[in-house]
């Protein structure tokens, strides 16, 4: 991976303040990291902080499937059996399904992004593997990055504490615990996404593949709120624990500016729904890319 280098200026300067101040309004505790994907420039704030990703690993997943692809270890094309009963519950996709389905790996992939598929995610933890993406992690240098759970792992340790309203009973929890859980700092995150798109996870149409993959999430009420222009696009990955609440990925501008971002916050309060949380990580997102584009 390439070294981040601290950019200069006037507008970089003031990003950092900035950025804690939008933190602060939102009431969340805040962790970043931008970077130039070209030159390397970088605004960060507390970005080495360990903090647990949840569905943001499955980036790590996605990224390890296609290097193992392009390395001819596994076919992404390959179609799975799923069937109806034993799928991890969520909210989308394959989880809400009634009906077994036959989809390629690629495909299960493609619903990881667009929707957070939950039950997808658990078949490619199954077909690629903890070991697998830990390793590919620490050959891409994110050695802080660690894959501990799979989705239905999580599920589980939340209904194991029923009433999630109680901050003290948060503490409890593994899963918001970056010693026991999946965890990355905001660093790591915003230099994979930066190594996706300079074809260091993989080159070629692999590459390619997996760029247009990132680039359809359906949500765009949090990083993509920040930039709200039709010629600019946000690729990414958000993730939701109690309290928590990241996203990470890359805004290109159509002048070939391209910097990968990751935000992850702390909220204290235990609400499921807090607009001002949301609306945060593109305000932080937007200065810090701002603060890059005028160096």
């Amino acid at each position: 991976m390439s070294e981040a280098v601290p950019p200069s200026g006037t507008a970089v300067r003031r990003a950092v303040p900035r950025i804690n101040a939008a933190f602060a309004d939102a009431g969340v505790t805040g962790r970043l990291h931008a970077l130039d994907i070209d030159t390397g420039a970088s605004v960060s704030v507390a970005a080495t902080h360990l903090t647990p990703t949840s569905s943001l690993h499955k980036v790590c997943l996605l990224a390890t499937l296609y290097r193992e692809a392009a390395a001819g270890r596994l076919d992404r094309t390959r179609q799975i059996d799923i069937p109806a009963a034993e799928r991890t519950p969520g909210l989308s996709g394959l989880a809400v399904m009634r009906d077994a389905v036959r989809m390629s790996l690629r495909d299960l992939a493609t619903l990881v992004v667009a929707v957070s598929d939950s039950a997808a995610a658990d078949v490619l933890w199954r077909e690629v593997g903890f070991d697998a993406v830990n390793r590919t992690m620490a050959e891409l240098g994110l050695t802080d990055t660690i894959a501990v759970h799979d989705m239905a792992a999580i599920r589980e340790a939340l209904r194991a504490h029923p009433d999630l309203t109680d901050p003290a009973a948060l503490a409890d929890i593994s899963i918001l615990n970056p010693a026991r859980t999946n965890r990355s700092t905001a660093r790591q995150m915003a230099e994979l996404f930066a190594a996706v798109w300079r074809e260091e996870v993989c080159a070629g149409e692999p590459a390619e593949e997996l760029r247009a993959l990132l680039g359809l999430q359906a949500w765009t009420h949090r990083m993509a709120s920040g930039f709200p222009f039709d010629d600019v696009r946000v690729s990414g990955k958000t993730a939701t624990l109690p309290t928590l609440r990241h996203e990470a990925g890359v805004v290109e501008y159509p002048d070939g500016g391209r910097y990968a971002v990751a935000v992850f916050t702390r909220a204290a309060s235990t609400a499921a729904i807090l607009p001002a949380a949301d609306a945060v990580i593109g305000t932080a997102a937007r200065i810090a890319v701002d603060a890059l584009r005028s160096v």
